[in-house]
């Protein structure tokens, strides 16, 4: 499952009960066998996300799940110092005994990258730079670390404390580009995608690239995970779905499009996927989630449907779905009945 922790309203109650239902929904999950929980990080999006903090949140969840692993999806590298991101992953690895899934990327939006004082322009150098210092860290299990640069210095220093698993969490690289999927296959690094900007017979052409690129590279394209965030909501009827989900996915949809484009998004392929994601502010409720699920950037659908459509996700080449639920204010109750009805009708876990 997937969170992006959305909250509509602007009171601190109705802000306090994202958090709640969160964590009941991940209680029931790591009951019913869902593989994982993945926290965004964003900033300054009142409304769309308030998960600021993902790694206390899932601290918060290793103290109340027993097998569920917990996915930082993602770490924004490029606003961190990398010892402070070496040592809260690897506590929370630590207070879960070995679930942490470890996402790096360098987000999307330019007043984090203001607020922050770090320059866009270099974002993917800061990501690469930041991502390489972390993993040194954690390979050199304790004994001390230097590294000089810009923005940042580790001055020949012990890193404590160091993950459970060996050498590290698994590394995961999100990208909504096909030049971000060929970087993580230099490097071998499992992939964080969606369907929310191309759809997923353009994301498809990219995983394969992608594995073409783990091959060339040297690595094993079997071996690395492809993951895909999509919002997904499944109700005992088709119509049943859209009429608890469709006013919650698109309300979503108008902030999520926005946030996550980013500011050198604008070549002519791009510039059409982005107009296919913005469909919603232009057509009616009904039309505009026809569009969506036809082009897999959402799933809203009963039984039957679902599994087609996680078949289809299948045959593109992805190996792991981070479903999001809990999207737009959905109701806790419609959720937790989404969590369930996937999981024994659609998983079949």
């Amino acid at each position: 499952m997937g969170y992006e922790l959305e909250v509509r309203g602007r009171s601190r109650q109705v802000e306090q009960r994202a958090f709640e239902s969160l964590i009941e929904q991940a209680v029931l999950a790591d009951r019913l066998g869902y593989e994982a929980v993945w926290m965004v990080e964003h900033h300054f999006t009142r409304g769309f996300s308030h998960s600021s903090a993902p790694d206390l949140v899932l601290a918060a969840l290793s103290r109340v799940t027993e097998r569920i692993r917990l996915g930082l999806g993602v770490v924004l590298l490029p606003f961190a110092h990398p010892v402070r991101t070496a040592e809260r992953v690897a506590t929370l690895d630590v207070l879960s005994g070995g679930r942490a899934e470890f996402g790096t990327g360098r987000g999307a939006s330019p007043l984090e990258y203001q607020a922050f004082q770090r320059p866009f322009e270099q974002s993917r150098k800061l990501w690469e730079d930041n991502l390489d210092t972390v993993l040194r860290i954690w390979n050199a299990d304790g004994e001390p670390v230097s590294a000089e640069h810009e923005y940042w210095s580790v001055p020949d220093v012990s890193v404590y404390p160091r993950p459970v698993q060996e050498p590290h969490p698994p590394v995961w690289v999100a990208s909504t580009s096909l030049d971000g999927y060929l970087a993580a296959a230099a490097k071998g690094y499992n992939l964080l995608g969606m369907t929310m900007l191309k759809g997923l017979d353009a994301v498809a052409e990219d995983i394969a690239e992608y594995k073409k690129a783990l091959a060339r590279n040297g690595f094993d394209p079997e071996s690395r995970r492809v993951a895909l965030m999509v919002p997904w909501h499944v109700a005992p009827t088709r119509d049943g779905a859209y009429e608890r989900a469709a006013d919650a996915i698109l309300w979503y949809i108008r902030r999520q499009v926005n946030l996550v484009t980013p500011p050198d998004y604008y070549d002519a392929r791009h510039a059409s996927y982005k107009v296919l994601g913005q469909l919603a502010a232009g057509q009616s409720e009904e039309e505009a989630i026809e569009t969506l699920r036809e082009n897999h950037m959402i799933v809203c659908d009963d039984v039957e449907g679902s599994r087609k459509a996680y078949q289809r996700f299948e045959e593109a080449g992805v190996t792991d779905l981070i479903l999001q639920f809990q999207v737009g204010g959905l109701a806790n109750s419609d959720v937790l009945d989404t969590i369930r009805l996937f999981a024994g009708e659609v998983a079949g876990l």
